[in-house]
This record gives C-alpha cells, structure tokens and sequence, in this order.
C-alpha cells in the first residue's frame, strides 16, 4: 500500500493517536533512536521519512544540531511545519518534500541520519538503503525506528492485538486510522519475513550495525556508521 496515501488523510491527528494505539511507547522508541546519534550543534542530520518532524524536534532538543528533514506527503510536511513553528526551532529545522529512493542531496552531505517506519514502504528496500547511506559523512551515524515482531510469550500477544485490538481501536477512532489498524499487522509481519534487517545495513556498506528490541520486541531502531 502507498503510504502516502494511507497516511496524508491523518496529518493532523497523527502524533495524538500513534501515541494512543501504541500504548504511550513511540514516543520512547523515538527517543531512544535519537539518542543512538552523536552529533552536537554544528552538525547536521537528515531526518528521512520525517513525517510531523517528531524525530526532527527531538533531534534538536536532545544535541542542538541542524535537521533537514525529508517526506513525500505533502500533509505531514504542512502539520511537521505547524510543529516545528509551534517549538521555536524554524532557524534549525527545514522541511523539505522528496522520496527516500532518490534523495535530492549530493553525497557525504549529512553528518548523521534518521529514518523511521520507512523501509515496509519501499519497493527495493537494499537500495533505498544504499541511497540513504550514500549521502551521509563517512563515519557518521545512521539508526532506523520500525516496529518488530515481538518473540516467545510476547507473541501471541502482539498477534491478539494487531489482528483484533488494532482494527477495532483504529475503527473507533476514524475510516483512515482504521485502515493503518487493518494494514500493520500483516505490513511488520511479512516485512520481517522477507527481509534480514541488519543484514540490509550490512550489504549497503554501513559498519559497527547494531540492534535494540524494545517494548517485548513491538519497537526495533538499528544503527551503524557510514564508510
């Protein structure tokens, strides 16, 4: 499914109820990402599938540095502008529209990079991969958010609840939000059986990869370092 369309209904409502239906846990997870980089207030990062500019804003609250931050939809970007005007940091934050697959920014041009939620939507996620690192400093960090498959106890669970809690949740809240509640599960599920994470990371030339599950395993960031 094209997220740009699953997902430009919800701008203005977005961070309210991504908070909601994952129990309070992404903005920790976003945290965490965020905290995976080091960067300080004369670099700048590249926040790749940026949304309402979450990350972007945590980014310059936690190092001081300068974000760009990247979507395609044109709605997240206009809630990521209200956002970033509402925070005091429009010196530090430029939003700009474009696709992960062929970034409009010329190489080694980022000291460090965030993504979140992106690679399920890509038609090649190895070389949206090879695209993302090409554009960062050798040596800098790049970390990724997405949902996981939680392991063991927790599975049966998570299955429970993206199967039946999510739709129903998504449904009281609104048609869009009940299409991601019906998309998801089915979306993390056949991602992470198709595909080795690391091993992605691995293959586009980005060393050090390491993984953090978080919350039983429903949250996952990665990161590593550009060569």
């Amino acid at each position: 499914m094209d997220a740009t369309e699953l997902f430009a209904p919800l701008a203005p409502t977005y961070d309210r109820y991504a908070r909601l239906l994952s129990f309070g846990q992404d903005p920790r997870w976003r945290r965490f990402l965020v905290s995976r980089l080091d960067v300080g207030p004369e670099d700048t990062v590249l926040d790749v599938a940026t949304g309402t500019a979450a990350v972007a804003i945590e980014l310059v609250g936690r190092t001081g540095c300068r974000v760009v931050g990247l979507d395609q939809s044109r709605e997240m970007l206009e809630a990521g502008r209200g956002r970033v005007r509402a925070a005091g940091l429009d010196g530090r934050i430029e939003l700009v529209e474009g696709t992960a697959e062929e970034l409009p920014f010329g190489d080694a041009s980022f000291d460090g990079l965030t993504f979140t939620y992106l690679l399920r939507y890509v038609d090649d996620p190895a070389a949206t991969m090879r695209e993302l690192a090409r554009v960062v400093r050798p040596g800098g960090t790049i970390a990724m958010l997405e949902f996981g498959v939680p392991r063991g106890l927790a599975r049966p669970a998570w299955e429970l609840y993206v199967r039946t809690g999510l739709p129903v949740l998504g449904a009281a809240v609104s048609h869009g939000w009940r299409r991601v509640g019906s998309f998801l599960g089915d979306s993390i599920r056949d991602f992470h059986r198709r595909y080795d994470v690391p091993g992605l990371w691995r293959g586009a030339g980005i060393e050090s990869v390491q993984s953090r599950r978080l919350s039983l395993g429903g949250g996952l960031v990665v990161w590593g370092r550009s060569t």
